[in-house]
């Protein structure tokens, strides 16, 4: 079992639960991204993976490398659909796990989105992250790695 987190835009509240939770329960964790994290000097389990430029290349490196078993953690959608098509169990920064029961009327509430912003409209941004957002990631994520540990 490993922990990938999708690196590039997570908040640092978000890997610093990931971190904490690695170190304590001993699993390998990567962080996938398109330029160089620094990971804290003791996050033993934790490893760096910098991709080239390019869109969606470190998406790519996660769906190619991830297999059933393991957790992601992304806030694209597109890349979640992915995952959870290949049983991987995937959750966002917010504490929002995506699974098969809920994944396909997340991507078509984003392409919806996506269709109204090249259309012109104007649409709401992402709200900022809070302390709320962090603790329902951690919440969410502490059932899923837990679950995942007892698989």
């Amino acid at each position: 079992m490993k922990i990938w987190i999708d690196a590039d835009a997570a908040p640092r509240d978000v890997k610093e639960v990931v971190f904490k939770a690695a170190n304590r329960e001993g699993v390998e964790t990567v962080l996938v991204a398109n330029q160089r994290i620094p990971i804290p000097a003791n996050a033993a389990t934790v490893s760096m993976v910098t991709v080239r430029e390019g869109a969606n290349v470190a998406d790519q490196y996660i769906v190619l490398h991830s297999q059933p078993g393991d957790l992601v953690v992304t806030a694209d959608i597109p890349l979640a659909a992915e995952l959870v098509a290949k049983r991987v169990d995937v959750i966002d920064p917010r504490g929002e796990a995506y699974d098969s029961g809920n994944i396909a009327s997340r991507l078509s509430m984003r392409d919806f989105m996506d269709q109204m912003r090249g259309a012109g409209m104007a649409t709401e941004g992402s709200r900022p992250y809070s302390d709320r957002d962090k603790k329902a990631f951690a919440n969410t994520f502490d059932r899923l790695l837990t679950k995942l540990l007892r698989q």
